[in-house]
């Protein structure tokens, strides 16, 4: 390496030096030496330092003429902001035109043609004492070049590099967080280029961009060099990965989602150093990595993440950039910083966005935050564009680009037709703390300026554009009001998309997950067509089967994860708080609405008290289909290593019957009582209440179904509009249901909870079940708070009459 004192070596990289990576949290000389023990590849290099820039301005008298023209700037006025910014690099670009810094770059570049043969590609990145502070990302602020090959374009791009520090976003950028231009500095590093270009890339962070959570690492990627992802031109592929049960020896991938990954960037020739190709539809069928890439990424996360979290003496999330090697087949961290935008949140209140009625869907895409906004579109596409933007405008792009982030912090909210939720649009929208709906495909092409949307992204994964002014309403509770009371307060969920950020409230765990949606929403196909392909009869049904499952060795493989991974995903985000999975509960009906489920299910003329429940499961009729669920339901248990899993059995009518479905659980894998398994059963028929002895008997637990219940005691079919003014879960015969379920339970010393809303809608019936001692009382996640204060006020008032009669 030159002897040169503006050169380090990536491993002797001190915090005087400006770290590439980090911050002030701790020097790269120090994650190398880390990093490097705990077996995380990073690519070698070399950085040009902090020290190289300031010198080089004070030897050409530039300071002087930067602060002249940077005097008075009103960031407002675009156009005099981009004229100073232009002249403002090019003082640099001019200032850093020394030889002494010329040699130094070319024998450090000749070193490593010496290692890695002549005519190395490398990349050229920036890296600012203001850059990637735990409080501020500066993401996208400045320059990076990509497959730079040669001395002399290698000291170009490096001047270029150094210039970029006076870019218009970056001057806007530090004049909103109060830095000082003449005080930040920026170091350059060049980094050996790894060949992603042949294989895959893409950014991870060690917890949910979009709810904060923490205990998960989030994985995106993409094929080619990741500046496609970074830019959103294309929407990623995303991995979740648990934390916990990683370190515990489960590896698993938790969840994950195909993105349509259109296109890939590769090296270009001549001036474009880089270009884009498309990819093949069979390429975009697939995921870019393996499961075994995206584990061995999760644990580079994880030792990022503690590494960092160690040198700072508190809990440091990360925003890392990876690359795959198409060539050594190996992966490389080539970039980490401190997540910025969800770490930074305070948990002192709990914000909710809710829309109070439907609109009129216009698009859909990749949600970004939790919030709700309503603005009149304004499109841009062009640079220009951006002179037209009014505050509080939605701003429209197929994608946008860092120099537009002086207007994007003043729009309501973002829309794109590309990218995904590590885009820079999504960066930006998450830092700014406006909605972003990202990944549209083609809403800016039909989108008209002036049109009024709601832009609501508080509806789980899936962000919706709705037509007009669509009313929604914000609540705030403080945490530190919310006092919790004796009886566990836990959520019905039913939608995994949703499941991190509902895992935020103050609840005790699941008491119902439903697996019907997740087989809805995330498999669309009957089990049984699943199970037994060869039976489905329409050649229109065995093609879309075939559609769904074409990437799998066979069908059920595809159920088996799509159900295991929804389930993981929902006990990940409670773990080790429990969660009560009830197994499927379609009706005949509703499984017939299935890809090819009139092949395998009777018409009935009431499917509500017919084949559904308990009944199907040692059932000829379902058995293979019922396999597969606990085979799913096995995976999440054994694999994942989520041991706070409960199976709960619906609309079981006998005793009989009952020990037939645990018997069949534990021929598939489900044994009670292994790996700490425990199974409930909904309490919802009314000779489950007057058999609960012998019910008892068999389960760990109950849950009250009320709305069965109550329309079984009532003898109302709670699906008749005609009837509905009869069904009333407060009538007299419905409480004794109540009363004696509980008691029932209480008195063979099994837990029983209630999972319905009817505590949540009527405070009267919270205080009857909290006077009978109930264990738990589930509702949904909208109804958490309020159940809260009507269960504590409820108790409060109990214990007070039982003081007034003794």
């Amino acid at each position: 390496m030159a002897n040169s004192s503006y050169i380090r070596r990536f491993g002797e990289i001190g915090l005087d030096d400006v770290p590439l990576v980090g911050g002030k949290t701790a020097s790269l000389g120090e994650l190398y030496s880390a990093l490097a023990s705990a077996g995380v590849r990073v690519p070698n290099g070399f950085a040009i330092t902090a020290a190289a820039y300031r010198d080089a301005l004070t030897a050409s008298g530039a300071w002087d003429e930067l602060h002249e023209l940077l005097s008075g700037l009103d960031k407002r006025k675009i156009a005099d902001l981009a004229r100073r910014a232009t002249a403002a690099r090019a003082i640099v670009y001019d200032a850093t035109d020394r030889a002494d810094l010329r040699a130094s770059v070319a024998a450090a570049y000749g070193e490593l043609e010496k290692q890695y043969g002549r005519n190395l590609a490398v990349a050229v990145r920036s890296s600012a004492t203001a850059e990637d502070l735990p409080t501020a990302s500066f993401a996208g602020q400045h320059d990076s070049f990509l497959n730079i090959r040669g001395a002399r374009a290698l000291f170009d791009a490096c001047r270029r590099c150094f210039a970029s520090l006076f870019t218009d976003r970056a001057i806007s950028y530090r004049i909103d967080n109060g830095f000082d231009h003449f005080k930040v500095a920026l170091s350059v590093a060049v980094m050996k280029m790894v060949r992603s270009d042949l294989a895959a890339s893409g950014v991870m962070f060690t917890l949910d961009t979009e709810s904060g959570f923490r205990d998960v690492v989030f994985i995106t990627g993409a094929y080619g060099l990741g500046e496609n992802i970074v830019q959103g031109v294309v929407e990623p592929d995303e991995f979740y990965v648990h934390k916990p049960t990683f370190k515990t020896g489960s590896r698993a991938v938790l969840s994950r989602r195909l993105g349509a990954k259109d296109k890939r960037m590769v090296y270009g020739s001549g001036r474009s150093t880089t270009r884009n190709v498309a990819a093949s539809p069979i390429e975009r069928r697939r995921y870019c990595i393996s499961d075994q890439d995206v584990l061995e990424l999760a644990g580079y996360a994880i030792a990022v993440e503690d590494h960092y979290s160690a040198k700072a003496g508190a809990p440091m999330p990360m925003d890392i950039e990876w690359a795959k090697d198409g060539k050594d087949g190996e992966l490389y961290i080539i970039q980490a910083r401190p997540e910025t935008v969800a770490s930074q949140r305070s948990p002192a209140t709990l914000e909710s966005y809710n829309l109070k009625s439907k609109g009129c869907e216009l698009a859909s895409g990749r949600a970004v935050g939790e919030k709700i906004a309503t603005g009149n579109i304004r499109k841009v596409a062009t640079k220009q564009d951006l002179r037209s933007f009014k505050p509080g405008e939605v701003l429209v792009a197929p994608s946008t680009s860092p120099d537009w982030e002086p207007v994007m912090k003043q729009a309501a909210a973002i829309i794109t037709d590309h990218g995904g939720r590590t885009c820079h649009a999504a960066i930006v929208a998450r830092e700014l703390g406006i909605p972003a709906v990202v990944g549209t495909e083609n809403f800016s092409r039909n989108a008209r300026n002036g049109t009024s949307v709601t832009v609501s992204c508080a509806e789980g994964d899936i962000g919706y554009v709705y037509e007009g002014a669509v009313p929604f309403e914000v609540e705030h509770i403080a945490i530190s009001a919310l006092k919790a009371p004796r009886t566990e307060i836990m959520v019905n969920l039913g939608n995994p998309e949703i499941a991190l950020k509902t895992a935020m409230l103050p609840s005790s765990g699941v008491g119902l997950a439903r697996m019907e949606f997740i087989i809805n929403q995330h498999i669309g196909a009957h089990p049984m067509a699943l199970a037994c392909p060869e039976k489905v009869k329409s050649a229109k049904d065995r093609q879309r089967v075939r559609r769904l499952t074409e990437a799998y060795a066979k069908p059920a493989d595809f159920f088996v994860e799509r159900l295991s991974e929804g389930v993981g995903l929902i006990a990940a985000a409670f773990y080790p708080r429990p969660v009560i999975i009830r197994l499927s509960d379609f009706k005949t009906n509703e499984y017939a609405n299935l890809i090819a489920g009139s092949d395998f299910e009777a018409k009935e003329e009431n499917p509500m008290i017919g084949f559904r429940g308990a009944a199907r499961y040692a059932h000829p009729a379902y058995a293979p289909g019922f396999a597969l669920e606990c085979a799913a339901l096995r995976r999440v248990v054994k694999e994942m290593g989520l041991t706070n899993l409960k199976v709960m059995i619906p609309f079981c009518r006998r005793v009989d019957e009952a020990r037939r479905v645990i018997q069949a659980m534990g021929e598939h894998g489900l044994k009670q009582g292994e790996s700490g398994l425990e199974i409930f059963m909904m309490c919802e028929i009314p000779n489950n209440v007057i058999l609960i002895d012998q019910f008892a008997e068999l389960f760990d637990g109950f849950s009250i179904g009320s709305n069965d219940l109550t329309q079984l005691t009532l003898g109302v079919d709670r699906d008749s509009d005609i009837v509905a003014f009869d069904f009333d879960e407060r009538d007299p015969g419905v409480l004794e249901m109540l009363r004696m379920a509980v008691k029932g339970a209480k008195r063979n010393r099994r837990h029983i909870g209630i999972c319905g809303e009817a505590p949540a809608n009527y405070p009267e019936i919270a205080a009857f079940l909290a006077e009978l001692e109930i264990d738990s009382i589930s509702v949904n996640p909208s109804s958490v708070l309020r159940t809260i204060n009507v269960v504590r006020e409820a108790e409060q008032k109990g214990r007070l009459r039982r003081v007034g009669s003794t």
